[in-house]
């Protein structure tokens, strides 16, 4: 889903493509002078095996050195370390990784600290008053993305009322991505360096914090049952937790991937005692190396025990083993089939037994029927109940377009890259509603997986169409509409690009309104709305690439309320903070209280590591 700008290697070696908005920079920094002598200096480990690829002026979507150097040293490193560069890191030694990091930023690694002011007791009640308790991706097992107005207590009545009552900035962050979840006055939060912070949601204080293996990439569920409060939640690695919320300790841990590349982007739904994990796999981007015998991976999903951490059952989206399957240039040979990554939370029916997956697209020849797919699985067996597929012949991979492990006739790329949201009409017909980053979005059986209604609202693309998700009230479905700029579908010339929000009849399929994103008043910056939108009763949230966050009137799209986030701050704890691209995850609605993310340094957008709390005033 968001791995399209990963993608340069050379010389075994290559540095994470997210980064920070294009600004200009003085190009000596990152080509000092040949008097610059160090033994295996950070301008030698660039030059020689990234410098290629990594350029201002580099035609495909590797990040350029002006980004690379916008980026936070630990930014590099970690992804190096344990994120999704992980397996070209392993190439070079940790000094090396440090080095090169510390030589494109200009900057020395250093470990953050906030002052003491910044934390304050933990203590939670085991019987609030008044429980308040809110997680996952998509707000409820259906991921609807609904929350009712006694939940949320924001209305068109008082929402232009909202205030920012506190900033926390996220240190060395540069990518916001993981949604708060919410347990009474607490909150919880994963970082893109593996930290879980317990934050009090009412003034933004540190009451623990949870250091996991790699970075956490995808939403918290929290469970209550009596005095025990447990969240789960999976890192990068596909490391899956259980934690004890009352004493930020883990009580067990458990592998998820069924292969050596196998990775989470997404978040876990956890139902019926199981915690789902979905999969993918870093082999995406290690399909640059043309020595990589590409590719063997699938995307996949893992059902584990809730309570012990034992895995229950294995889906692999692509059955299959792949083997020798054609070609290259270099004159090796491919393998395949491969691919077919589950980049999102699973959905969860428990009315049929069955939870729904989304995948994406193939990472070489041949294609399968199970890519770009949504896909129904048995909840308590993990066998494939039916498979709807939207484009067939879609093998992509960050390869593509010029080097050798590109697939021939390369795909689109145009995954399912949110939850399906099970969609009950206000005719009491249920329905599977989900879009495609093709731009369209389809109406689905849950019983049988067949179409019954699509919708065209965007041009689509790999950075276009429907990315993170939508959300429904059961009268009308919001899709946000990404169409960045920088790499949209240009296979078909009559389709434009139109960035905004679009409100949808769930049940018939026809556009009720729509409303187009402003352009951008800045420099390097995008207008589409990528992230996923969250919608309560007559209002729906939506945050856009230039920063904006938004309240729409649900049945009109009229903007009731907005608030620039990309900006800096003063923030509680004590670390220097500033906004940018709101993608990913949508805003959290709690009690008179919005939680957004601002900053998502990837693709040319706007770095930022801020979570900002409004409040309506009383």
């Amino acid at each position: 889903m968001h791995f399209v700008s990963v993608i340069c290697i050379t010389a075994g070696f290559l540095i994470s493509a997210s980064g920070d908005s294009f600004t200009t920079v003085e190009t000596k920094a990152i080509y000092p002078s040949a008097a610059d002598t160090t033994k295996r200096s950070g301008r030698e480990i660039f030059i020689t095996a990234c410098s290629s690829c990594h350029r201002d002026s580099s035609a495909i979507l590797a990040p350029g050195t002006s980004v690379l150097s916008a980026m936070t040293p630990r930014m590099i490193l970690t992804s190096l370390q344990t994120g999704k560069m992980q397996v070209q890191g392993k190439t070079i030694s940790d000094e090396e990784k440090q080095t090169v990091a510390e030589y494109l930023t200009g900057q020395k690694i250093k470990e953050s600290s906030m002052p003491s002011t910044a934390y304050e007791k933990f203590s939670i009640s085991n019987k609030p008053a008044n429980p308040t308790e809110h997680s996952g991706w998509g707000n409820d097992l259906a991921a609807t993305g609904f929350r009712s107005t006694a939940a949320s207590r924001i209305t068109k009545q008082n929402v232009g009322s909202l205030n920012l009552k506190w900033s926390f900035a996220f240190p060395d962050a540069a990518m916001m991505r993981t949604k708060p979840a919410i347990i009474d006055n607490w909150m919880l939060i994963g970082t893109q360096f593996g930290e879980v912070y317990a934050l009090n949601r009412y003034t933004g204080k540190i009451g623990w914090i949870f250091n996991a293996g790699a970075a956490i990439r995808g939403a918290i569920t929290v469970q209550r049952t009596g005095k025990k409060i447990i969240a789960y939640f999976t890192d990068f690695s596909t490391n899956t937790y259980a934690l004890d919320v009352l004493t930020g300790k883990a009580i067990w841990s458990k592998r998820a991937g069924f292969e050596t590349m196998s990775s989470t982007t997404g978040s876990v739904a956890v139902a019926n005692g199981l915690v789902l994990v979905p999969i993918t796999s870093v082999e995406v981007s290690a399909a640059v190396n043309g020595n990589y015998p590409c590719c063997f991976s699938s995307g996949g999903l893992v059902a584990i025990d809730a309570s012990t951490g034992t895995v229950k059952w294995t889906h692999r989206v692509i059955e299959e083993k792949a083997k020798a399957a054609g070609t290259k240039k270099n004159g090796k040979p491919f393998y395949g089939p491969a691919g077919a990554p589950v980049w999102s939370s699973p959905t969860v029916d428990l009315k049929r037994g069955l939870v729904y997956i989304g995948t994406g697209e193939n990472y070489s020849n041949p294609t399968t029927g199970s890519s770009d797919a949504i896909q129904a699985i048995n909840l308590k067996t993990g066998k494939l109940v039916w498979n709807f597929q939207a484009t067939d012949n879609d093998a992509y991979n960050t390869a593509c377009p010029v080097f050798v492990n590109c697939p021939e006739k390369s795909g689109p790329d145009l995954d399912f890259g949110m939850s399906p949201m099970i969609v009950k009409t206000t005719a009491g017909k249920e329905l599977l509603v989900v879009g495609q980053k093709s731009g369209i979005v389809f109406g689905i059986s849950p019983e049988n997986g067949k179409k019954i209604w699509s919708l065209r609202v965007g041009k689509g693309g790999m950075l276009g169409g429907i990315h993170w998700g939508m959300a429904s009230d059961g009268k009308q479905v919001f899709a946000a509409n990404a169409d960045n700029m920088n790499a949209i579908d240009k296979r078909d010339s009559s389709v434009k690009p139109s960035p905004g929000l679009f409100a949808i009849d769930p049940l018939t399929g026809k556009l009720n309104w729509s409303y187009k994103a402003p352009a951008c008043d800045q420099k390097f910056c995008f207008n589409g709305n990528s992230a996923a939108p969250v919608s309560t009763t007559g209002l729906v949230f939506a945050g856009s690439l230039d920063g904006m966050i938004r309240a729409h009137d649900a049945n009109s799209g009229e903007v009731l309320w907005e608030f620039n986030t990309a900006i800096t701050y003063e923030d509680v704890n004590g670390i220097k903070g500033k906004g940018g691209s709101i993608d990913g995850p949508a805003p959290v609605l709690a009690d008179g209280y919005l939680y957004v993310n601002s900053g998502y340094g990837a693709f040319g957008q706007a770095g930022g590591n801020m979570l900002l709390a409004f409040e309506v005033r009383k």
